[in-house]
């Protein structure tokens, strides 16, 4: 049965272009189905027996794109490897309505190709080359629908706010098919319809962009960062109809966070320092300070520490200015104050300076009320918990992250399983150790994971 197989000489000659081993793309490939939510086994022997004409199983195949992507530093596509076609929608296409459609389904009909799509780094990018303009005059062009008022988008508003709330509470898993059904089926038609002046088209599209970003956020908060980068991109999109420079300026910075987080920061400072060059005097100076810290931390992860340490002092001058109102789209992200410390504190983890990331860490758990915003003071008080342990001060970690836990019961987040496992396994170390409190805190932590499997 080999022998009638037709060698893939195209993925072959990717591979060579790359000048990786089998091996080395086999440990890739499987980071990549990692961050996707699966995991594969795939050893050299796998790719050889593709190279040889085999099919890659499941959401493999994109998998392979994604990993030379990464490997050879521009974007491979499924047909330049023989493996087949594109996946779901056209990432920042002419038509943001169409993908925002086919997205929908996607998640609606549960279809795996799409929930299991991996993240990809020569998308980050995309925003800086994105011509909004042409699109803009293509969906004008295109508006047949019914007529839409303030009553509409304001409605919207009020419900992404209850959406949001409620994700804080309960965690991505909860309600992600009600509110993508939600934006598919009543809020994308709404966008095609008639508006009686360009002031409330735009209040339209910035609704539409913050309902997309929290899509964008459930999928991120699940650990399906494909899906999460192709609803920020949509939001992006969104964005830029509403407001090309701020909105549209804060959706670069979801986009860089989500690089960031993941361990890529190619292309994040360029995307970082042009939402705040595109920001920059069109915002207020709180929103600003987000921006700016989002540099901070682009800076601090690609080991430019000076420029890291003036963006995070220009940060703290911006915070300090409170005299405008903060937009409803920053403002959907907590406290600026609070937001702004806590990603100081990763940018200083990034710098290696726990002690200072410790005392941002703590202004930023001091700087939300209790009872709001769960899941994000739960992942702060792990962050503040790795900084004390950093500076070998177990016991007091271990109590850290033992409050980490009381927010984290009842909340469907991949974000929260990935930090309790950390901690299971950072307590298991210190139990053999016989730290204080270690024992107990590695039987909960291992009672969390179960109730959550």
């Amino acid at each position: 049965m080999t022998g009638s197989r037709t060698p893939n000489t195209a993925l072959a000659a990717v591979i060579a272009d790359a000048g990786i081993t089998y091996l080395s793309l086999a440990r890739e490939i499987r980071a990549v189905a990692a961050e996707a939510g699966e995991t594969l086994s795939t050893a050299p022997s796998a790719i050889a027996y593709w190279v040889a004409g085999g099919t890659p199983n499941g959401q493999t195949h994109a998998y392979i794109a994604e990993a030379l992507s990464r490997k050879i530093k521009r974007k491979v596509t499924l047909p330049e490897i023989g493996l087949g076609c594109a996946g779901i929608g056209e990432a920042m296409g002419a038509d943001p309505l169409a993908t925002a459609t086919d997205l929908g389904r996607a998640v609606m009909l549960r279809r795996r190709g799409f929930l299991h799509a991996a993240f990809a780094t020569a998308a980050v990018g995309l925003p800086l080359a994105y011509d909004h303009e042409a699109v803009a005059a293509t969906l004008k062009a295109a508006s047949t629908g019914s007529r839409i008022g303030a009553e509409e988008v304001s409605v919207v508003r009020q419900l992404t706010e209850t959406f949001r709330s409620a994700d804080e509470r309960l965690g991505g898993g909860h309600g992600l098919t009600t509110v993508t059904a939600y934006l598919t089926d009543t809020v994308v038609p709404m966008l095609e319809g008639r508006f009686p002046s360009d002031a409330v088209r735009g209040q339209a599209f910035g609704a539409a962009a913050q309902l997309a970003t929290l899509v964008g956020w459930k999928h991120h908060d699940l650990g399906r960062e494909g899906a999460a980068q192709q609803y920020y991109l949509l939001g992006y999109q969104l964005a830029c109809e509403a407001d090309p420079y701020g909105h549209a300026a804060w959706m670069m910075r979801a986009m860089t966070h989500q690089a960031l987080d993941l361990g890529h920061p190619d292309s994040c400072v360029q995307l970082a320092e042009e939402a705040l060059r595109r920001a920059s005097g069109k915002v207020d100076r709180q929103t600003e300070a987000l921006l700016l810290v989002t540099c901070a931390r682009a800076y601090g992860t690609s080991d430019e520490s000076g420029k890291a340490a003036r963006a995070l002092l220009a940060a703290e001058d911006a915070l300090s200015d409170t005299k405008e109102p903060v937009p409803s789209y920053a403002a959907a992200s907590g406290p600026v104050a609070a937001t702004v410390a806590s990603h100081m504190g990763k940018t200083l983890t990034a710098m290696k300076d726990c002690s200072a990331a410790e005392r941002h860490y703590r202004t930023a758990l001091a700087g939300r009320t209790p009872g709001t915003y769960q899941r994000v003071h739960g992942l702060t008080m792990v962050n503040l918990g790795k900084s004390v342990a950093a500076q070998h001060r177990h016991e007091e970690a271990v109590g850290l992250w033992s409050r980490s836990l009381d927010f984290m019961d009842g909340v469907v987040s991949d974000r929260n399983r990935q930090e309790i496992r950390s901690i299971r396994a950072a307590a298991a170390g210190y139990r053999k150790r016989s730290i204080p409190g270690a024992a107990s805190l590695s039987e909960r932590a291992a009672e969390l994971l179960r109730a959550q499997a």
